[in-house]
């Protein structure tokens, strides 16, 4: 009766260490396979060199005088609600959150929190702006910056196109539906993305990693639209340049992260996302090799 004890013991102990083996070797394939594809994709952002169109745009705006005018006839407003929103989230919501990070970030709590408070502010001020008074002028400064770089032809495909030399001057009626407004969906995944601001340091690079690559993902609605390509062409594209668009999105979200001048960086932002367009159109920039004739190809084959 004893042995019999024993042996069952026994027995379950092995099954119990070949389930932990098991479960430990899927743990590191799984690791593996996400490392792997982090790896990839960070190796695909620095090879296309898509994080340094944000700064370029900031130096083609401010060497192209003619594109400030959507800039400066809604810089009062903007700022107006910048600094209710910013001052509002600190006196209300930092101590809160303080009290629940200072638990799992330690005194690291302190800077996390204000990088929580300023991510969450740029979010309601992005909302807000987006939908009620910066569509028009973010359209008008990305389809501008398209015409100052000699793309007239596909900024045609989307509103009339005036002659003359000043490219905002040249900006006629829209013939097409401007940018898609701040998702509900966007909102959804950033609320669910808040809670990893309890793991400290790493949690809160995560969450602003994601956004950026939520925000990466919108930067060329406009250029997808004026290209005519369908949901699943632009999903397809997306997918395919990962790693481009996210490094993108992240240095994008990092400026329109600093408090009040963001709206300098939300137009310098544009104007780098349509630089890019520019350069993808041109073949110009190292994202991908392909040649026009392929990138067409490219674009039936996920039709």
């Amino acid at each position: 009766m004893a042995d019999s004890k024993e042996q069952a013991t026994s027995g379950g102990q092995s099954a119990s260490r070949r389930v932990a083996g098991s479960v430990g070797e899927k743990a590191q394939q799984v690791l593996k396979e996400d490392y792997d594809k982090a790896r990839t994709l960070a190796f695909d952002a620095l090879k296309s060199r898509a994080y340094l169109y944000p700064i370029k745009g900031i130096f083609y705006f401010l060497t192209h005088r003619s594109l400030w005018k959507p800039f400066t006839s809604r810089l009062a407003p903007y700022i107006g609600l910048s600094v209710s929103v910013i001052g509002s989230m600190f006196a209300f919501t930092y101590l809160p959150q303080l009290a629940v990070l200072v638990f799992v970030n330690g005194p690291l709590a302190v800077f996390s929190t204000v990088l929580v408070v300023l991510n969450e502010s740029s979010t309601i001020v992005n909302i807000v702006a987006r939908n009620w008074f910066l569509q028009d002028a973010l359209l008008d400064t990305f389809d501008g910056t398209l015409i100052a770089r000699n793309n007239t032809a596909i900024v045609s495909e989307g509103r009339e196109v005036k002659s003359g030399s000043d490219p905002m001057a040249r900006l006629g009626r829209i013939l097409k539906s401007p940018f898609d407004k701040f998702s509900i969906t966007a909102l959804v995944r950033y609320i669910i993305h808040l809670p990893l601001n309890f793991i400290p340091v790493v949690g809160t690079v995560i969450f602003i990693v994601l956004q950026g690559r939520s925000r990466g993902q919108r930067v060329h609605g406009r250029y997808f639209q004026l290209k005519k390509w369908s949901a699943r062409q632009r999903e397809g594209w997306l997918e395919k340049h990962t790693g481009p668009y996210t490094s993108f999105g992240l240095v994008a979200t990092l400026l329109e992260m600093v408090p009040v001048v963001s709206i300098f960086f939300t137009y310098t932002n544009t104007v780098g996302a349509a630089l890019w367009a520019a350069d993808i159109e041109a073949m110009n920039t190292s994202m991908t090799d392909e040649t026009a004739p392929t990138l067409r190809e490219a674009a039936k084959k996920v039709e």
